[in-house]
């Protein structure tokens, strides 16, 4: 069994030194020892590839541990991140989050109950990040409107979502079982759209 710290930062110009700093304080008092490091610099907003995401987790195996600063260091949305989370539970992996406090042990008594705390977790944290989106989404509309733009699009022809750009995200989420409420509250969309969206593009 081994543990591995994943270090992630955006630009060139950032160093993983605090990530680095964080996690071998973390490890000294939980007296774990840290056998690798993997360090790259890449933004949040590229493929999981790019970010060796998947890399990293055919380097880990059950009983191994993982450690990161932060969540935000392996996933660029919350839907991302709970999928990933589901991903170490079920391959019984070790996942510890310096800055969060998560300790997942990887056993599998805790693996359905982990799993549904997590979603619940991080659908919690959406739903404030979906009320901040709403805000600025009706700012912009009033502004356009106030600037004579015309909203909508004609009747009958199945438009851009602004969740396209999650598609996969959102059918990952329902393989996992994941309720629509709790999808929506991910995305930052409000129910109905989420299950029209879902019913339109023909996702189940």
């Amino acid at each position: 069994m081994k543990t591995v710290a994943y270090l992630r930062v955006s630009k060139d110009t950032q160093d993983v030194n605090n990530q680095r700093l964080a996690i071998l304080q973390f490890a000294q008092m939980e007296r774990i020892q840290v056998d690798g490091f993997m360090e790259v610099t890449v933004s949040s907003q590229k493929s999981v590839k790019e970010r060796k995401i998947d890399m990293l987790l055919e380097q880990l195996f059950e009983g191994d541990t993982l450690i990161i600063s932060e969540l935000s260091r392996i996933g660029r949305s919350v839907g991302e991140i709970i999928t990933i989370v589901d991903t170490l539970v079920k391959k019984r992996i070790r996942l510890l989050a310096v800055k969060e406090g998560i300790r997942l042990d990887g056993s599998p008594d805790c693996e359905d109950i982990q799993t549904k705390v997590m979603i619940t977790l991080f659908g919690l944290f959406a739903e404030i990040e979906r009320k901040l989106i709403s805000m600025r989404t009706r700012e912009a509309l009033a502004t356009a409107k106030a600037a004579g733009k015309k909203l909508g699009r004609p009747k009958g022809i199945l438009g851009k979502s602004k969740l396209d750009n999650q598609r996969e995200e959102i059918i990952r989420l329902l393989a996992l079982s994941v309720p629509k409420a709790t999808i929506a509250r991910i995305t930052g969309v409000d129910r109905s759209t989420i299950y029209h969206f879902i019913k339109s593009r023909g996702l189940i």
